[in-house]
C-alpha cells in the first residue's frame, strides 16, 4: 500500500507572496464592483437581492483577510530589509576596520 504524496511547502521569497496576494484581493476587487453594480442596476428580485448581498459579504471579508495577510507580510519584509541592511553595515565595518 502507497502512501499519499505529501504536499511539499514551495519556498517562496516574501516579495513573490505579496504580489500573490496583491492579485487575489485584486480580483475579488474586480468581482466586488461587479456585484455592487449589479445591486445598482436593480431590478432584482428579493431572492436575488439576498444572494448578492450575501455575496458581496463574503467578498468583502475576503478583501480583508488578504489586507490583514498583507499588513502582516510588509512587516515581515521590512524586517527581512534592516537585518540586510545592518548585515550589510557590520560587514562595512569589518572590511575597512580590519583589510582597508
Amino acid at each position: 500500500m502507497t502512501k499519499p504524496k505529501e504536499k511539499k511547502k514551495e519556498k517562496i521569497s516574501v516579495a513573490t507572496e505579496i504580489d500573490r496576494i496583491e492579485e487575489r484581493r485584486s480580483l475579488c476587487q474586480d468581482s466586488l464592483d461587479k456585484a455592487e453594480y449589479r445591486r445598482r442596476r436593480g431590478q432584482l428580485s428579493e431572492k436575488d437581492r439576498k444572494v448578492l448581498d450575501e455575496e458581496v459579504t463574503i467578498i468583502t471579508e475576503r478583501i480583508q483577510k488578504y489586507e490583514r495577510e498583507l499588513e502582516v507580510l510588509r512587516s515581515e519584509n521590512r524586517r527581512n530589509m534592516m537585518l540586510s541592511v545592518a548585515l550589510l553595515v557590520l560587514l562595512a565595518l569589518f572590511y575597512y576596520a580590519f583589510i582597508a
